[in-house]
């Protein structure tokens, strides 16, 4: 695996992801199905013709994102490999390459995913902290970060993430759905590491032309379930929930966080009582919110859900 992510890095200039650079790169974490260890083929299995390795092997998969700035070759990638002896199945998506490699090798076969530039581009959520490694041409000697979970109002940091994969930790960064679920079951149930917290939703910043951004929430997580139940109990259950969107405004994120740190520091504790509420309106009135956060010339203390 490391000749081929060497090939897809170095020469290809394609940016490594995922759990590769989480088992193997930091982890230096190694596992294998027992009961397969004396037929690594039956590793593989197909959903929808397109292979995938069972889950107990680790590292099972590489996630590379083909370069913006050249053109990338399939077949002198599978050229470059056979120098090498590696073989080498190609099945071909809309969005990706799945390569099989080394399918009938006695150290066991892996998959690849090559995903194409216009998709890695809305490749901006991430599931958890220490999925959110890459490495990339240039700079093999040091780790990045695919969506940037350093500043306000997360705050996780490049050495907390590594701490993290070397206690086999992780944090939830998105709403859990089905596929959230399975991921999260993968880590802990098979692969024995622990949650930390629970989970939170880091949505990316906006273009800079942008002062916000809205992200659907779907409706199969947990946080709009539980968002439709809370205003049904407390406003009624004539509500109707068409859809729900995040917000994410990086300046008004800022000031709330500077306001709440002000505040906590006149309340005992610290604790500024910080709660979540609903406030009505319409038309404008949403862009307004949503761009320049509330006016409170329209405060209206008579008001059941805000004017």
């Amino acid at each position: 695996m490391e000749v081929v992510a060497w090939i897809a890095v170095c020469i290809f200039s394609c940016k490594l992801e995922g759990g590769f650079v989480r088992d193997w790169v930091v982890g230096n974490y190694t596992a294998r199905p027992q009961n397969l260890l004396g037929n690594p083929k039956a590793w593989i299995s197909y959903t929808n013709s397109i292979p995938y390795i069972d889950k107990e092997v680790v590292p099972a998969d590489l996630d590379c994102h083909l370069p913006t700035h050249a053109y990338f070759d399939i077949e002198k990638f599978h050229d470059e490999l056979y120098k090498y002896d590696i073989t080498c199945k190609v099945f071909r998506q809309d969005w990706r390459y799945v390569l099989l490699i080394d399918e009938d090798a006695p150290t066991g076969p892996f998959t690849m995913d090559l995903i194409e530039p216009h998709v890695a581009l809305t490749h901006d959520r991430i599931d958890f902290d220490v999925n959110n490694l890459s490495l990339e041409k240039d700079y093999t000697h040091e780790l990045g970060m695919r969506v940037d979970i350093q500043q306000q109002p997360y705050l996780i940091e490049l050495e907390a993430i590594v701490d993290n994969i070397k206690n086999k930790r992780f944090q939830i960064l998105r709403p859990i759905d089905n596929l959230v679920q399975i991921r999260v079951d993968k880590m802990t149930k098979i692969r024995q590491w622990t949650q930390l917290g629970q989970p939170f939703s880091v949505v990316p910043s906006p273009n800079p032309k942008y002062s916000a951004v809205l992200v659907p929430l779907p409706q199969s997580t947990n946080l709009y379930q539980d968002i439709e139940t809370d205003m049904k109990k407390k406003i009624g259950n004539s509500v109707q929930i068409v859809s729900i969107e995040q917000v994410k405004n990086p300046l008004l994120e800022d000031a709330y966080e500077s306001m709440k740190k002000l505040i906590a520091k006149q309340c005992k504790s610290f604790n500024p009582n910080e709660l979540p509420l609903y406030h009505g309106t319409k038309g404008p009135g949403i862009d307004g919110i949503r761009d320049d956060g509330y006016d409170d010339r329209y405060f209206n203390e008579n008001g059941n859900w805000g004017e």
